[in-house]
């Protein structure tokens, strides 16, 4: 079937650049590519597989293609692109909130139409996070390759948790406490014990990751801010926040990072992307 072509909108400022070179550095090789400001990857959809295509467009809005199995799936598809790309966000009510801090204000000033983005697949963007702990994100994509490559089934596809749900914790390409939460992750989603879709109960879902051993609030935090949409996730452990932080001449720690961002509430999430930004 040929592709199925149209224009996702959204409010002006948007910074489609700075969002797909978020993607770019993260690409899972097989899953996904970026060639430009195209984006592309397969994911899997009610009725079977699809690839979208993103192209984000001067000001306020995105080219999107879709190559989709089942005609059907589009509306789910498209739903999925906006998340993904944090489309439906007010970058004005952020500015308006986050601007006249004397810390941040001048970051957010220099990127308007900053976005968060968001992810494909909650299952995916929780596996992310645990193999991303304490490796580059150079690293967490090579391993993550191949962790497609290996269980992935279809070539494209990033492996589901039934696939991985059945892996021996010591086979996987990173430490065996790693393998071991990644297993019982995908265990609880594979059982329908854990949900990680954006309309799931934010604090019963961070209760159940924060109880599998090896998934700590960094990890937890993450998954809020790009999984679930959280626009408030804030964590202050984070390595590039505290650098990002002692950047703009404020002291180390992690009680001053959490009393700072106590006057960016409700938009913390946004404040975390600027932070890496200024980086």
């Amino acid at each position: 079937m040929g592709a199925l072509e149209l224009r996702l909108a959204c409010r002006a400022p948007f910074d489609g650049e700075a969002l797909i070179g978020f993607l770019a550095a993260r690409a899972i090789p097989g899953v996904e590519s970026v060639e430009g400001l195209t984006y592309r990857r397969s994911i899997d959809l009610p009725g079977g597989g699809a690839v979208v295509e993103l192209t984000p467009e001067p000001l306020d809005g995105v080219l999107c293609r879709l190559w989709l199995d089942d005609p059907g799936d589009r509306d789910a598809a498209v739903a999925r692109c906006r998340r993904l790309l944090d489309l439906d966000a007010d970058p004005d009510a952020v500015a308006a909130h986050l601007e006249p801090d004397p810390v941040l204000g001048e970051l957010v000033r220099r990127r308007p139409g900053l976005r968060v983005p968001g992810c494909a697949d909650g299952f995916e963007l929780a596996v992310r996070a645990i193999v991303g702990q304490q490796v580059s994100v150079a690293g967490a994509r090579t391993i993550l390759g191949r962790l497609a490559a290996l269980y992935g089934g279809a070539p494209g596809r990033f492996p589901g948790p039934a696939a991985l749900a059945e892996v021996d914790p010591g086979a996987f390409p990173f430490p065996r406490t790693r393998g071991e939460a990644l297993r019982e992750l995908a265990r609880l989603a594979a059982g329908g014990e854990l949900d990680l879709d954006p309309g799931a109960d934010p604090q019963a879902t961070r209760s159940r990751l924060l109880g599998i051993r090896g998934i700590g609030p960094w990890t937890a935090d993450y998954i809020a801010m790009r999984a679930r949409g959280d626009p408030d996730a804030w964590p202050p452990v984070d390595v590039g926040v505290r650098h990002a932080l002692e950047r703009l001449g404020q002291p180390p720690g992690e009680r001053v990072a959490l009393k700072l961002a106590e006057a960016w509430r409700p938009w913390r999430s946004y404040a975390v992307m600027h932070l890496w930004a200024g980086l």
